[in-house]
């Protein structure tokens, strides 16, 4: 739901009327997005009134800046791989983009029918680019995006996504406003909130960093983040970032080894990151470029996405270091304090609900989560739903606080999934070499 300057409600892209219970609300001022609050609206009480009682209840950001002057043109690049019907969703919210030079190109990642093809030429004519890359992986597919797009800046999103109508105005305006700006991203928020798998993940963090605009330079590291640069999943998501087109091709656009798709499992968009900065540029997180994210619904997702996030984040580390040797020492010197982070990111939160997680479906062996003797059935109900309700687990999007609860089972995936990053991303690498002898 969004409240908006005067007593204004409305759902979400994926939400239906409030008229009673549990409400997620995203708070706008003057259209901008600035804070995310839970409510419970009575049997019989009016919405709007209840949740404007709360909204006035958070601390008023200052007034940002509105976006003045020329944006710069941009392309958006949408990798997608069999989901037509998603993709259409996606694409709609792309044309109803209030930026006044702006182009899209779909990229159909190893397609093994001819649906996505022809969902872009029968719905979408000379508006939607079609381009098809055969070799999978989503780095792979984001590279081919690069090579052809025509705007000064490229952004990328996700096909399970649906963008706010100034989702571009507002991602693109930073470059307008600093030249030395390399790249921005923007705020991820939840499409729906349906399912305890994805109540689980928005209140362990999900995809958000916050509601505070924030410039990262490598001439002056931030103080609070240590670990600079290498702490890239601080800076956003693949979902919700754009590149100076120049300097995203100057530094070779993302490593093909990584990402969804190939054995590396992720971590594409976080080495896009350190490699931009790594070159000099600035990073910009904005949180007023919004876009809406449909989290995956079922334990199995979760788990799978768990594995996932962990074998990306070393598999990212592993490319940079080996893309880039140079940043190797000061690697090893942030080493001790990364190991404490990686600690951190995959503790074991509300003891309660471990002994419920861990018989739940799903049995991980040797590096995949998910295996047949999980049915991908969701949560196991008898309780676990209600210890995971938003009510209990804390405001959904806490920011990279990673304070809130996060089940045994799913540390234990993505632990897992950080030893393994390292041997995903050299089998990556060797399947790529084997795919281009092939092709010679």
């Amino acid at each position: 739901m969004s409240w908006c300057d005067g007593v204004q409600l409305r759902p979400g892209p994926a939400s239906a009327t409030v008229t009673s219970g549990e409400v997620f609300v995203l708070v706008r001022r003057s259209g901008r997005p600035v804070g995310t609050l839970l409510g419970r609206v009575p049997e019989g009480a009016e919405p709007a009134e209840v949740l404007a009682g709360l909204a006035r209840e958070l601390p008023v950001p200052e007034e940002p800046a509105t976006p003045g002057g020329r944006v710069p043109s941009v392309s958006v690049v949408v990798a997608t791989r069999e989901r037509a019907g998603q993709l259409a969703r996606a694409l709609d919210s792309l044309l109803a983009q209030d930026h006044p030079d702006a182009e899209i190109v779909v990229v159909d990642n190893a397609p093994v029918t001819h649906e996505t093809r022809e969902l872009v030429e029968r719905k979408y004519a000379e508006r939607v680019r079609y381009v098809c890359e055969p070799v999978p992986g989503l780095a792979v597919a984001h590279n081919t995006g690069l090579a052809a797009v025509r705007g000064e800046v490229v952004a990328f999103t996700d096909d399970d996504v649906v963008a706010d109508p100034r989702w571009l105005t507002e991602l693109t305006a930073p470059f307008a406003a600093d030249p030395a700006l390399g790249c921005a991203t923007g705020l991820i928020l939840p499409a729906r909130l349906g399912t305890p798998a994805q109540v689980l993940l928005e209140s362990h963090g999900g995809f958000a960093k916050g509601f505070t605009p924030r410039t990262y330079d490598p001439s002056t590291p931030p103080v609070d983040e240590p670990l600079f640069p290498f702490t890239a999943g601080r800076f956003g998501s693949g979902a919700n970032m754009a590149f100076r087109t120049e300097v995203l091709r100057s530094v070779g656009g993302f490593d093909p080894a990584t990402g969804a798709g190939t054995r590396a499992r992720g971590g594409d968009d976080l080495y896009g990151f350190v490699r931009v900065l790594a070159a000099g540029h600035r990073l910009h997180y904005t949180p007023y470029a919004l876009v809406w994210h449909h989290h995956r619904e079922t334990w199995r997702d979760l788990e799978t996405q768990a594995f996932g996030y962990g074998a990306g984040l070393t598999a990212y580390l592993t490319a940079v270091l080996v893309n880039r040797p140079a940043l190797l020492p000061a690697f090893l010197a942030r080493l001790p304090r990364g190991l404490a982070h990686a600690h951190t990111l995959t503790a074991t939160r509300d003891p309660m609900r471990d002994a419920a997680q861990d018989d739940g479906p799903g049995t991980a062996q040797d590096d995949e989560p998910g295996t047949a003797q999980d049915d991908g059935r969701d949560v196991p109900q008898d309780g676990v739903r209600d210890r995971v309700g938003i009510g209990q687990a804390g405001v959904p999007g806490g920011h990279d606080s990673r304070s809130h609860p996060w089940p045994r089972r799913l540390s234990r995936l993505q632990r897992r999934g950080m030893l393994y990053g390292p041997v995903g991303y050299l089998r990556a690498r060797r399947a790529l070499r084997t795919v281009t002898l092939e092709e010679r």
